[in-house]
């Protein structure tokens, strides 16, 4: 397998710049692409009408003001929900917080907008979006997702090097549908635990990425030798700590996922 040559270590937001700013919001990824982030990841589900959003949780009760899973809940009831103010802390009010001029920048954010987003960003700014499951709405999440990307003529890339989007999922079964129906996007298996397979250096059926936790990076590094000797690739998640950053530039690994993209850029001295 060939890929395009590297020439820095690539630069996840991690459900945009979520430290700074409330996770999977337009605030937060407004603010790694002003960062510098080479790319932006997400999580996606399905809501009760069929529309993608951007959640990482099965329910929203965490990171709104509202309660209920995502898929029982249609859109119009999501967007009448509060995505931000769960982040101030300490009585301050960041920038982010209720501006009146923009109050889509804390609402919930559907992947569609975020597409958009990308679009006008007026760079390349790559996204990997994870599919949850398990879901009450099983392959029906993989249909509406690659349906949205043929909109953006992002589905059906000429090779997945030249891909600006990755599907990434801890189910295996999430990435088959994926590859059975666009075989040129690629995708990247999400791991955290050591699981024999992985300990081999192999990854499911067609899938070229591998996507262990730092846990595992850091305790176990050798396993990434064995998965780039297998003609894979390395995504890490979530690398925050200044240590963490360096472990993965020393073992060559291709795309670091963070919550603190800026951060991460000053230390590979970007």
């Amino acid at each position: 397998m060939t890929h395009a040559p590297q020439q820095a270590v690539q630069v996840v937001a991690h459900r945009g710049a979520s430290e700074d700013a409330p996770e999977h919001t337009l605030a937060a990824y407004k603010k790694a692409i002003e960062d510098g982030a080479d790319a932006l990841e997400c999580d996606v589900r399905l809501t009760a009408d069929g529309h993608l959003v951007c959640v990482h949780d099965r329910r929203v009760d965490r990171t709104s003001n509202g309660r209920g899973a995502v898929s029982g809940l249609e859109l119009a009831r999501l967007t009448t929900l509060d995505f931000g103010s769960w982040k101030a802390r300490d009585g301050e009010e960041p920038d982010w917080v209720h501006r009146p001029e923009d109050p889509a920048d804390t609402s919930v954010l559907t992947l569609e907008r975020l597409l958009e987003l990308v679009a006008d960003s007026g760079r390349r700014v790559e996204l990997a979006i994870e599919t949850k499951h398990p879901t009450r709405w099983a392959g029906q999440v993989e249909e509406r997702l690659l349906a949205l990307l043929k909109r953006f003529g992002l589905d059906a890339p000429a090779a997945p090097a030249e891909s600006p989007v990755r599907i990434m999922s801890f189910s295996a079964r999430s990435l088959h549908r994926v590859r059975a129906a666009a075989p040129t996007l690629p995708t990247v298996y999400l791991t955290q635990f050591v699981t024999p397979r992985l300990r081999d250096g192999r990854l499911p059926a067609g899938v070229g990425i591998a996507g262990p936790s730092i846990r595992i990076v850091r305790n176990h590094p050798v396993l990434v030798e064995r998965l780039k000797a297998a003609g894979h690739r390395v995504h890490v998640w979530t690398v925050n700590e200044p240590e963490d950053v360096d472990l993965c530039r020393d073992l060559g690994i291709e795309a670091i996922i963070t919550n603190r993209p800026r951060a991460v850029l000053d230390r590979l001295g970007r």
